[in-house]
């Protein structure tokens, strides 16, 4: 083999490992090292489903934020889920709602914020109380399998 192809091949591989490096880095939402400059509020769900920590938060289709923290509440039965807001968007109302959805059919889960029509804001610490848990798509095949009245 020439020299030539050798320098060609291996710079063909650091091209290919830099390409696999940032590619991993977007799809484990690890690209936004900084981003914890904001405020943070909690919401309770019965089911997140698959969300995870540095999950998207947005906003009318807006990333306004990632999920911070999750946890599970032993006497309510209930996942708190701590999001990061960024300070730019420190406008949403106390009766915001979040839903865990997911993007696409098998995509990653992510909650959507949905303001509401108060006049007071979300603080730093406060807390979403109108939730919208994830749909398990197991759960919903398993109510069209077995409902079925009478065919």
């Amino acid at each position: 083999m020439s020299r030539f192809a050798e320098i060609m091949v291996g710079l063909f591989m650091v091209l290919f490992l830099a390409a696999m490096f940032i590619l991993a880095m977007k799809v484990s939402n690890l690209n936004n090292f900084g981003g914890n400059d904001g405020f943070e509020v909690t919401a309770s769900f019965e089911n997140i489903g698959g969300l995870k920590v540095r999950s998207l938060v947005s906003a009318g289709g807006v990333k306004v934020g990632r999920v911070s923290a999750i946890s599970y509440d032993s006497e309510t039965f209930k996942a708190n889920v701590t999001l990061n807001i960024e300070k730019e968007y420190a406008g949403f109302p106390i009766d915001t709602s979040a839903s865990i959805y997911t993007a696409g059919l098998l995509g990653e889960q992510y909650i959507g914020l949905e303001p509401g029509a108060e006049e007071e804001f979300l603080e730093d610490g406060g807390e979403i109380t109108l939730t919208q848990s994830a749909v398990v798509l197991e759960r919903l095949i398993s109510q069209v399998l077995f409902n079925r009245s009478g065919d």
